[in-house]
């Protein structure tokens, strides 16, 4: 349920943050070809619109001139390609700066629309996590919007929500994530034979600590007078353990957590192994980032690449989610009378 998203996208682009100059951009080669070209090209600069809309200035484009000139002698000569600003040198398509991460981010949001809409033809109405679930996607289809964003322009602006909402949709991931194995969604009953409903204080509860982790979270990251990277990696992988160690246990044979109502500890139908096999794929696509190389012509390096596995592997888990909400054990919670 973590979007594999948001954990990816938050760890990628903090590790590429975590150091904000490069090899590349102290190059004094690197550094005397940007003070020149701005020198004699910036007085009379009239970018293309591509450029305009994507909000480039003429630093920016002399940047990326001199970045790309000394890229394409360094290969000519046979040496290691610099990074430039913690990132490797992109070729831009109308202005994006990594177009291949931005096609791979638009996939992603088409693959949870997707998600969106076969949720909410394949779950029954009136069950207990459907809103749930729904709302989690609605979370991570902003998430891989603030990822192309990103992608496309890299400002210190595009940067912070992109780094708000993955850190959201992971704690979401989560908060839905507890709600759903631990039973704390409204629950029908009967009151012709239950007078008192089941109360919705841990509900409520769990809810108001998630709420103030979360405004804790940014605010700290947003007031800081230094974003602090190295917290939010840590931050948010510890959210994102947690959350795939609950579904792990969900998935082990193990009658350690009753995962069905009105069932008992050793129900645990054949597709229940999905929520496993879902962190197993999350985290080899994460795997990519370990194994980072030189962008592939310019164009696509390992976090794309993680970007585009991401993608099917969101339709997989919407398929397990559907499965989950339609097995037989929710019957009289979906029929019930009233929600608590």
């Amino acid at each position: 349920m973590i979007n594999s998203a948001a954990l990816a996208v938050l760890v990628a682009v903090s590790l590429f943050s975590l150091t904000s100059a490069s090899a590349g951009d102290r190059d004094l080669t690197f550094l005397n070809c940007v003070s020149n070209l701005r020198d004699t090209q910036c007085a009379s600069w009239d970018p293309p619109l591509s450029l305009s809309l994507t909000n480039w200035t003429c630093l920016d484009d002399c940047k990326y001139a001199c970045m790309h000139s000394i890229t394409s002698g360094r290969i000519d000569s046979g040496k290691p390609v610099f990074q430039y600003y913690g990132k490797w040198p992109f070729y831009r398509l109308w202005g994006m700066q990594e177009p291949a991460s931005v096609a791979f981010s638009l996939l992603n949001l088409y693959c949870h629309v997707q998600g969106w809409k076969r949720m909410w033809r394949g779950i029954p109405t009136g069950h207990p996590m459907k809103f749930y679930f729904m709302l989690l996607c609605l979370i991570n289809i902003n998430t891989w919007i603030w990822s192309a964003v990103f992608h496309t322009r890299d400002t210190p602006r595009t940067e912070r929500w992109d780094y708000f909402s993955a850190g959201l949709a992971i704690l979401s991931a989560l908060y839905v994530t507890v709600i759903r194995i631990f039973h704390l969604y409204p629950k029908r009953y009967n009151p012709l034979t239950s007078p008192h409903p089941p109360s919705p204080t841990p509900r409520r509860l769990w809810f108001t600590l998630c709420l103030f982790a979360y405004l804790g979270h940014i605010g700290y990251l947003g007031l800081s007078p230094r974003f602090d990277y190295s917290y939010n990696v840590a931050a948010n992988l510890t959210v994102g353990m947690i959350h795939n160690l609950l579904w792990l246990l969900f998935s082990l044979p193990l009658p350690i957590l009753t995962r069905y109502p009105n069932r008992p500890r050793s129900y645990m139908p054949p597709f229940a192994k999905k929520a496993a096999a879902f962190v197993g794929m999350t985290t080899l696509a994460m795997g990519l980032e370990l194994f980072d190389f030189a962008p592939w012509a310019r164009t696509i390096d390992a976090h794309s690449l993680w970007h585009l596995a991401t993608a099917p592997i969101a339709s997989y888990w919407y398929g397990f989610i559907v499965q989950d909400c339609v097995d037989e054990s929710w019957r009289m919670d979906v029929v019930g009378s009233r929600l608590s």
